[in-house]
């Protein structure tokens, strides 16, 4: 990871220190848990007492065997007597002890993740509440709609923030898994028993059918979940990003006292921050493609997929949490300009046209078609000058042209939010 993006945290988790003490932690639980069969009683803790995470050591040994599980256990037992050392490693394969950690590992980053976007939920919770009774005008294919409540837009994204949450949680649950199955995971040396009470020392459940490796498609479904996570992300700063421009001008990122928006045109406050998000957002989503690859390996087991690991892993978790920490602040420090959105629901009154079609329906015996004509009519009529009273008027010239004798209303801000906003209490209440 960059330092530009990078989150401590999850480095922490990632860096080779913690990756060799997360191995030495799953050796440590096999061998407590080999303890009431093979090996003698507190050995584990023996060895424990002793064991040394050495980097450099670690390094110099991989060199010459060109084995980084086997560098890793001769550094350990270089150091300790072979009535004990022995018994380090036993049973067991490099997969039990790479995969079990790196699993480890995943659920440690998740849980990080998992508190990032609570925080996220709360914030766009606020912001919904805060902006729920506040008119906009709603779009369709970038063009005006009609009125909703701004809130809502909010809520929408907050409910696909949940979503993604209810799957983390899900997946932080029930989808990490250890093993400790031995070479093709036939428990040749090892059993179920020892993996089950191994697994239970690390506060992990054991992987029901390891194949050497524990499947691939686990990863890769955390990975799609991420990757969808990044398309939510995306989809609200997208959104930011079109409010923010000048001809919309109806929200703006948060702006500091002492920062510059352009090398040389002063006036300038950019949309960098979800401009930002909508990059990182492509980086994570690449990332869905390696562990679908990842999947595939030949017959129990290969190391295709290590070295991807190795790499997109760590940037993965990495860039997803520093993406939803930025985009928290984003919307909390958001700009809302509620003069401006309030005036683009009064000053376009041509929205009415489909509360208008269904108000004279309701009222007269003319077919859909025939009225929808004449109201479409006079919406292009009103656009075209840019004129709510030319749409009403020429609309209340159709009607009369036709002998159709109605009095249509024209609703006030209150009267707007009767018709447009009068089921967002009951939309909120469901979340």
């Amino acid at each position: 990871m960059i330092p530009r993006y990078e989150e401590k945290a999850i480095s922490t988790i990632w860096s080779d220190e913690y990756k060799f003490a997360t191995y030495l932690e799953v050796e440590l639980a096999i061998l407590k848990s080999f303890e009431s069969t093979i090996i003698p009683p507190g050995t584990s803790e023996s060895i424990k007492q002793v064991a040394k995470i050495d980097i450099v050591r670690i390094q110099e040994i991989e060199a010459e065997v060109k084995h980084d599980v086997i560098a890793f256990c001769t550094s350990i037992t270089e150091n300790i007597g072979p009535a004990i050392g022995k018994y380090f490693h036993y049973g067991v394969t490099s997969s039990d002890i790479i995969d079990s950690a790196t699993n480890i590992q995943i659920k440690r980053s998740l849980k990080i993740e998992i508190d990032a976007l609570k925080e996220l939920l709360f914030a766009l919770k606020e912001r919904a509440v805060e902006t729920q009774h506040l008119i906009t005008m709603g779009r369709s294919h970038g063009m005006d709609a009609e009125p909703m409540s701004f809130g809502q837009k909010f809520l929408g994204h907050y409910a696909e923030f949940n979503r993604r949450l209810i799957e983390l949680e899900d997946f932080y649950k029930n989808e990490l898994t250890v093993q400790f199955s031995g070479a093709v995971g036939n428990y040749t040396i090892t059993t179920p028993e020892i993996e089950k009470q191994a697994a239970m020392i690390l506060g992990m459940q054991s992987e029901p059918l390891s194949t050497q490796v524990i499947p691939r498609d686990k990863i890769a479904k955390l990975i799609s979940i991420n990757a969808l996570l990044a398309s939510a992300m995306e989809r609200l700063a997208v959104e930011i990003r079109h409010l923010h421009r000048s001809d919309v001008a109806e929200v703006h990122e948060g702006f500091g006292k002492k920062q510059k928006g352009s090398s040389t045109m002063p006036h300038k406050k950019n949309p960098i921050s979800s401009e930002n998000l909508t990059g990182i957002s492509r980086v994570l989503r690449s990332h869905q493609q390696i562990a679908l690859e990842n999947i595939v390996l030949w017959h129990e087991r290969d190391i295709s997929h290590s070295s991807a690991e190795r790499l997109y892993l760590p940037d993965n978790f990495g860039l997803t949490v520093y993406a939803i920490k930025r985009l928290t602040s984003t919307v909390r420090d958001l700009v809302i300009h509620e003069e401006i959105v309030t005036s683009k629901v009064l000053n376009k009154f041509s929205y009415l046209s489909s509360y208008y079609l269904h108000y004279i329906l309701a009222r007269t015996t003319y077919k859909r078609e025939d009225i929808y004509h004449l109201i479409q009519q006079a919406a292009f009529k009103g656009d075209e000058q840019a004129s709510c009273d030319v749409f009403y008027n020429e609309l209340c010239h159709q009607l009369l042209a036709k002998k159709i004798i109605i009095e249509l209303p024209r609703p006030d801000l209150d009267g707007l939010k009767n018709i447009y906003c009068k089921h967002t209490a009951e939309i909120f209440s469901r979340f």
